[in-house]
């Protein structure tokens, strides 16, 4: 376990004391200041702070992450630096440095030009009229399953993300996706496939259903891969406003709507599919997804198995059983605002 909830500021400065050199660069809260330029351009906020726009002296433009002055962080900032100080790959944001002064705490990030996936995922929504194609939203699919694989399988220690869906994946400016926000994560034992949670975190929307129902089964990898299914899902739905919530007398589910206009030409009209290699590469994106959205967890793939499909061929693809769990709707506000348990931002 990363962190106890008898936690203290000892107990962090012991933390990070043991890190040693494994730690990110430590930072003074004066030396923020200096790099936001007085906090001069917020690029986003959230539950736990915002997110503001700064420069390094060597030139170089970073997100800095200040959390909230509120009890209760020093988990998701214990988490946030354990786990992302393990990783080094192109799909997984670098944390650059960190501020733990008494109550103020920040986290320093490479910055990202293209911000979240989110703002390209609702096309025509207030935050953004771009709109990427077919291929280029394949890309970004891969790459972040290409992350993840590195998550579960590339690290000495398996690290579950757990909190995975667009505003907590960051692209750069060639549109490369980084996985982000280690807020909720847990560290799990190269051997051990299965980790133990007191309580469920994640946002409703993506949320496996073991994490809240152990019924289930247990929390292990796969919850990833349920989260990782339901984004991408939404990135073939939101691409060109299809609307899970369009007929509120029934309660149609997402997953359901787009399974059952798997084989229709409905799903070819409603994304703006102009051409065959273009009709493939949705299909594929949306019977990858559906396999990963299995109620089950051992009916899931493993990621590695998800990015094998993606780049495969699609008629390698057996179309997978309908989703048997319901949902019920949500608002695109609510996609990324309400939640299970706790929220970091970037």
């Amino acid at each position: 376990m990363v962190w106890s909830k008898t936690g203290n500021y000892r107990d962090v400065e012991a933390f990070l004391k043991s890190y040693g050199s494994l730690a990110p660069k430590r930072y003074h809260y004066s030396d923020v200041k200096t790099i936001t330029n007085s906090f001069k351009v917020k690029l986003g906020q959230g539950g736990y702070g915002c997110v503001y726009r700064g420069k390094l002296r060597d030139g170089s433009h970073v997100a800095v992450k200040v959390l909230n002055k509120s009890e209760g962080k020093g988990e998701e900032f214990i988490n946030e630096v354990a786990s992302i100080s393990r990783t080094s790959h192109v799909n997984v944001v670098t944390l650059l440095g960190f501020v733990f002064e008494g109550h103020k705490r920040a986290l320093i990030y490479e910055f990202m030009p293209n911000g979240s996936l989110e703002k390209f995922v609702y096309v025509g929504s207030s935050l953004t009229d771009c709109q990427l194609g077919w291929e280029k939203l394949s890309q970004i699919a891969i790459g972040i399953a290409r992350g993840l694989e590195y998550l579960h399988r590339g690290c000495n220690t398996r690290i579950l993300h757990l909190d995975i869906k667009p505003h907590n994946i960051l692209l750069d400016e060639d549109f490369c996706p980084k996985i982000s926000d280690f807020g909720l994560a847990k560290l799990c034992p190269r051997k051990e496939s299965v980790v133990s949670m007191l309580n469920a975190r994640g946002t409703v929307g993506y949320i496996a259903p073991e994490v809240f129902c152990r019924n289930f089964g247990g929390v292990s990898h796969k919850s990833d891969v349920y989260s990782y299914g339901m984004m991408v899902l939404e990135m073939v739905g939101g691409r060109n406003k299809i609307k899970p919530e369009v007929d509120h007398s029934s309660e149609m589910y997402f997953p359901d709507w787009i399974y059952n206009h798997l084989e229709s030409s409905e799903l070819g009209v409603h994304n703006g599919i102009t051409s065959e290699v273009e009709n493939e590469t949705a299909r594929k994106m949306v019977i990858v997804s559906l396999w990963c959205i299995q109620t089950v967890p051992s009916s899931r793939p493993s990621i590695t198995r998800v990015v094998e499909m993606l780049e495969g061929s699609l008629q390698s693809l057996q179309i997978p059983p309908k989703p048997v769990l319901s949902s019920p709707l949500r608002s695109r506000a609510d996609s990324s605002a309400t939640e299970i348990s706790n929220m970091a931002i970037l």
